[in-house]
């Protein structure tokens, strides 16, 4: 079974232990910007690959934020959040941290831009957590880990 994180994969793939894996391409991406020769030389013996693009397209993880009913600094809380959604803030975790900005108009890093245009499944995130029960439930069934 698989063991290790995201950059585990990516280098077991490297190495011919496993054909495929799943991993955040963001890990990827790193690996390919890395100042250590030997993540770039891993990084360059694998590609992206985009599942169900033919149909409902690709998961795409995100991340959520929010302010709690008993926040006491809320006013603070919520300039966070817009700046958190700025496109400012959304160049940064693109170019910098290589992840998807999801504030429209602002642009993918090159390297995102270079793993090609994926069509998003458009599942609402609402679906994903009434089903997240049930998929945890076949994840321990498969003895995923």
């Amino acid at each position: 079974p698989p063991a290790g994180g995201d950059v585990d994969q990516i280098k077991n793939v490297a190495a011919g232990q496993c054909d495929v894996t799943m991993v955040n391409t963001y890990y990827l991406g790193r690996m390919i910007n890395s100042d250590l020769i030997e993540e770039r030389q891993v990084a360059e013996q694998v590609k992206v690959f985009w599942p169900n693009q033919d149909n409902r397209g690709a998961h795409f993880n995100v991340s959520g934020a929010g302010i709690t009913k008993h926040a006491s600094n809320v006013k603070e809380a919520n300039a966070l959040l817009d700046f958190l959604t700025s496109s400012k803030a959304q160049r940064w975790y693109a170019e910098i941290n290589n992840e998807y900005p999801v504030v429209e108009g602002v642009e993918s890093s090159s390297t995102l831009a270079a793993f090609g245009q994926a069509k998003r499944d458009p599942i609402a995130l609402q679906i994903l957590g009434e089903n997240n029960a049930a998929a945890v439930q076949l994840m321990d069934q498969a003895r995923w880990r």
